[in-house]
C-alpha cells in the first residue's frame, strides 16, 4: 500500500517556476515507477512525465519537454516535478502515481495509487 501527498502548487505568472512535491508513505516506496499527471478543465487527464523506481529513466510528454524536470529521493520517499518556463496551458490539478512497473509507464491504467492532486494556475 502506498499513500501520496502532492504539494507545491500555487498560482504563478506566465514564465514563472514552481515545484511539485509528493510525499509517499510505505516501506516499498523505491520498487514503484511514479507519473505525473494534470487534467484541466473540461480536458481529459494527460500525461507528464515519469520516473523509473532507480530514477534513472525519466520520460517526458512533448509539451513539457526542456521545461519540466522529475526526480526522486528514495530516501525521503519523495518524487519532485520542477517546472519552469510555465505557460497558461500549463494550468491543471497536478497527480502524481505510483505503478509496481519499475519503469514506469506513460498509461495511467499502469497506476494503482493516486494523490488527491495540487492545483497549479499560471496566469498570462
Amino acid at each position: 500500500q502506498v499513500q501520496l501527498v502532492e504539494s507545491g502548487g500555487g498560482l504563478v505568472q506566465a514564465g514563472g517556476s514552481l515545484r511539485l512535491s509528493c510525499a509517499a508513505s510505505g516501506r516499498t516506496f523505491s520498487r514503484y515507477g511514479m507519473g505525473w499527471f494534470r487534467q484541466a478543465p473540461g480536458k481529459e487527464r494527460e500525461f507528464v512525465g515519469l520516473v523509473s523506481w532507480s530514477g534513472g529513466t525519466t520520460v517526458y510528454a512533448d509539451s513539457v519537454k526542456g521545461r519540466f524536470t522529475i526526480s526522486r529521493d528514495n530516501a525521503k520517499n519523495t518524487v519532485y516535478l520542477q517546472m519552469r518556463t510555465l505557460k497558461p496551458e500549463d494550468t491543471a490539478v497536478y497527480y502524481c502515481a505510483a505503478t509496481p512497473l519499475g519503469a514506469g509507464s506513460t498509461r495511467g491504467q499502469s497506476y494503482d495509487y493516486w494523490g488527491q492532486g495540487t492545483q497549479v494556475t499560471v496566469s498570462s
